[in-house]
């Protein structure tokens, strides 16, 4: 009798187990990323950072008094919107993250928030500034500005730094953020000097590199500088051939610029050129200095603005989930207690600035004008807030 009421015990005991919710013992975080293509140096630095801040937290989070194990998946976009798309398919749908950091450029980025909004798993963009990226998406966030902003920054800088008043812009037109950010662009510099005053809008696709044609057409068009909202690995031919052909008037750029590989490709040319960007490694403080020097000592360069935001936006979900109180195991309850978590954050201090969180999922927070130096560094130069 007494081994049948152990039996039954144990047997029920089994099944209680079996219905009790228990949180999992492992976190997974996606990562969606440029590891290979034409920008490896932005995967590489989302890469670092990521892996920078599991070490800082030792591989695990305290969550309503449970520990959890995290586990980045670490994904290649391969630079591409329909691999990026792909990859959060699969980071949401077969590796069942929780919540996924990335992708980094609006190329990538637009499509692949489509993704995790129809999935319903929540996704932060720490580098991707096109609107198209969160709009009328919940489930997608970013931590950088926008780019209806930080295009009316740069055309009151180049305004105000150097009194021009005719501008020409050359731009990728097949590319979500290059495109979007030449419009925002245009609209911040004919407000100020009127219509007609973007005397050059000069276009070209992807994969191109021979840019003689629309400098040669910038050029006669009488334009007293260039604004290029280009990436690193094309700003170089783009300086380097306007120098070719006569053109020494300013080149000016974006948050796309602020890669160390910069410099490396564009060398002498991009030397005392000015871009808008996120944050600038140059006379910082606190944390953001303690990022910097941990960053450099382990990969031997100073960190872009794509570690630094990825760092910030990893400390945000980081927060979110800590705030949530409680990891049930029910991954589409976690993803909406996580989702909601991001939406109530407010006054986030990050290395590249304080954050607050609109309802569109945007953060309101200040961009930063940075030049080359004559050493090929970033040196911070001007500050412009909302």
């Amino acid at each position: 009798m007494l081994k049948k009421v152990i039996a039954i015990a144990f047997f029920m005991a089994i099944i209680v187990g079996a219905c009790a919710p228990a949180g999992p013992d492992t976190i997974k975080i996606g990562v969606n990323a440029p590891i290979t293509g034409d920008i490896p140096k932005v995967g590489e630095g989302t890469k670092f950072a990521a892996e920078m801040w599991l070490e800082a937290v030792g591989g695990e989070l305290e969550i309503g008094g449970k520990t959890y194990a995290i586990e980045l998946v670490i994904e290649d976009n391969e630079a591409k919107g329909e691999s990026a798309a792909a990859v959060n398919q699969k980071l949401t749908t077969q590796d069942e993250v929780l919540v996924i950091v990335g992708p980094q450029s609006s190329k990538q980025a637009v499509p692949a928030g489509g993704v995790a909004n129809d999935n319903k798993t929540p996704m932060v963009s720490p580098w991707s500034t096109n609107p198209a990226t969160t709009l009328d998406r919940p489930w997608v966030f970013r931590t950088p500005f926008l780019d209806p902003f930080q295009g009316p920054v740069i055309a009151n800088f180049a305004t105000e730094e150097f009194g021009f008043t005719k501008a020409a812009v050359l731009y990728d037109v097949a590319s979500d953020y290059p495109k979007g950010l030449a419009d925002n662009f245009l609209s911040g510099w004919e407000d100020i000097h009127g219509a007609g005053s973007v005397v050059a809008f000069e276009s070209f696709t992807t994969g191109d590199t021979d840019f003689s044609a629309q400098i040669t057409k910038i050029m006669n068009s009488g334009a007293e500088f260039i604004f290029s909202p280009q990436y690193y690995n094309e700003v170089a031919l783009i300086v380097q051939q306007a120098h070719e052909l006569g053109f020494n008037a300013p080149v000016v750029g974006s948050d796309s610029w602020g890669s160390a590989e910069l410099v490396n490709l564009c060398g002498e040319d991009c030397y005392g050129l000015f871009f808008s960007t996120h944050y600038a490694a140059d006379g910082a403080t606190g944390a953001t200095k303690d990022f910097i020097d941990a960053y450099n000592a382990k990969h031997g360069y100073i960190p872009d603005d794509v570690g630094a935001l990825t760092w910030d936006t990893f400390l945000i979900i980081q927060k979110a989930m800590e705030d949530c109180g409680e990891i049930t195991g029910d991954l589409a309850a976690d993803r909406a207690c996580v989702r909601d978590a991001l939406a109530q954050i407010k006054n986030f201090a990050g290395i590249t600035g304080d954050m607050t969180f609109t309802e569109q999922g945007d953060p309101i927070k200040c961009a930063v004008i940075v030049q080359i130096s004559d050493e090929g560094t970033f040196k911070f130069y001007d500050q412009a807030c909302p």
